[in-house]
């Protein structure tokens, strides 16, 4: 019986006849030849069906395929070094499933809210297959990592009951009769996790409620935060430049094929890989936008112009380490050699993506977080809880926050952040 494989199998079988499931994503046809550009959800080839190579009906069939038909096929796999996928598949049977016509979206130019619009079927095409394949590689380096590390995955609640950074910038709904909102980070009940297990880290869906309808902004987004007790702010650092050098190596280890495709230079995230980030001071990076000339004062925080302009100085990430009090959230360290800072740190990809990854060391005193929600302005009931954990066995702590898509955005090329996910929702949609 003919083996049943993918398109990704051809290596290791060519020369030999085949079966396959796929679909058709374009076609042209020469006389007595047609070309099928053809997807199976695992790679895309071409198929050759010769006239004088199968019986009539199969030709005709060929012949008479819409985008996106549907149909199972025996061939012949050969190797084909014009493709850059490398083989292709001389079909000598085909058999068909679905035809219709009309699919929208054809094999020419269109603008991307018409592609979002149409998400359910793009992610049929190469551009959002190449993402999609990569996101799923830097899923599972990520876990692969932290597990690799000791940590264990602690699932946060996605109905909270306040702010962890103390916004209100927050999908508000009822909750049997009280409020709740949509989880803004997993970060305190991360924290739980930490004095109870060690290290772990959390990795699933959050919200926020900005009107933030920029390129590199989501309401709706997924987060990878770990906490580890009994760690200080250097070690933290330590840890997010092996994991974010781990996670790029296995890209370039396991996507070429999808690179290839983004047209996205494998030279240009090497760096990234070989670790040795620059730590660079709040207080040098203030300077760096003022001496280019920029309206930027100490104690101001970065927008995205600003982050762009530094990350463009740089050939992979870097950390800012150590921002002014005024502008973190309330549960980081502060600095002890400078009160006015925090022990805190933000990631910056390079070629002007910015910040990928934030964290900080977590302040353990009991009473030095109690004036901290206080000077925040924040209800103290709020948080009896997360205050628990200073009261009972405190000990030194830090964590850090990765945006998932945004680490995608930058190693994928992308020119906006919702093409890192697989469906953008319609809190999703940037108005023009």
């Amino acid at each position: 019986m003919t083996e049943l494989i993918s398109i990704a199998d051809c290596r290791n079988h060519v020369d030999q006849e085949v079966q396959m499931h796929v679909w058709l994503t374009d076609k042209r046809s020469s006389g007595k030849i047609v070309f099928l550009q053809l997807r199976d959800g695992t790679a895309f080839f071409q198929g050759v069906v010769r006239k004088n190579a199968v019986s009539d009906e199969v030709f005709e069939t060929a012949k008479s395929l819409h985008q996106e038909a549907s149909f199972y096929i025996k061939g012949t796999v050969h190797q084909d070094e014009r493709s850059h996928f490398g083989y292709e598949i001389q079909i000598s049977d085909l058999k068909l499933i679905t035809n219709n016509e009309g699919y929208p979206i054809g094999n020419k130019e269109h603008g991307i809210e018409f592609l979002l619009d149409h998400r359910h079927l793009w992610l049929r095409s190469k551009r959002p297959f190449a993402i999609m394949r990569i996101r799923n590689v830097i899923f599972k380096a990520t876990v692969d990592f932290f597990e690799n590390e000791g940590f264990i995955k602690f699932d946060a609640p996605i109905f909270m009951h306040s702010a962890p950074e103390g916004t209100t910038e927050l999908f508000h709904t009822e909750y049997f009769g009280g409020d709740a909102y949509l989880s803004q980070s997993g970060q305190l009940y991360g924290e739980v996790g930490a004095e109870a297990f060690g290290k772990i880290f959390t990795f699933g869906p959050t919200f926020r409620a900005e009107e933030s309808k920029t390129r590199r902004h989501l309401t709706e987004f997924w987060m990878m935060e770990p906490e580890m007790a009994w760690m200080h702010q250097a070690e933290s650092l330590a840890l997010q430049e092996r994991f974010l050098s781990y996670v790029t190596g296995q890209v370039l280890q396991n996507c070429q094929y999808e690179l290839e495709i983004l047209g996205r230079d494998p030279k240009k995230l090497e760096p990234a890989s070989q670790g040795n980030y620059t730590r660079l001071s709040y207080d040098d990076a203030v300077k760096m936008l003022q001496d280019d000339g920029r309206d930027f004062k100490w104690g101001d925080d970065f927008g995205a112009p600003d982050e762009a302009f530094i990350s463009e100085q740089f050939d992979r990430p870097f950390f800012i380490v150590n921002y002014p009090t005024a502008i973190k959230p309330f549960y980081m360290k502060k600095n002890p050699e400078n009160p006015k800072e925090y022990l805190c740190a933000d990631v910056l990809a390079p070629e002007g993506y910015g910040e990928i990854m934030g964290g900080s060391e977590r302040e353990s005193d009991y009473d030095t977080l109690l004036k901290q929600i206080h000077e925040a302005g924040l209800n103290e009931n709020d948080y009896s809880w997360y205050l628990d954990l200073r009261k009972y066995g405190s000990v030194p702590h830090s964590g850090f926050g990765m945006g998932f898509e945004r680490v995608i955005a930058w190693i994928c090329n992308l020119d906006h952040v919702r093409e890192a996910i697989p469906f953008p929702r319609m809190i999703n949609r940037l108005e023009p």
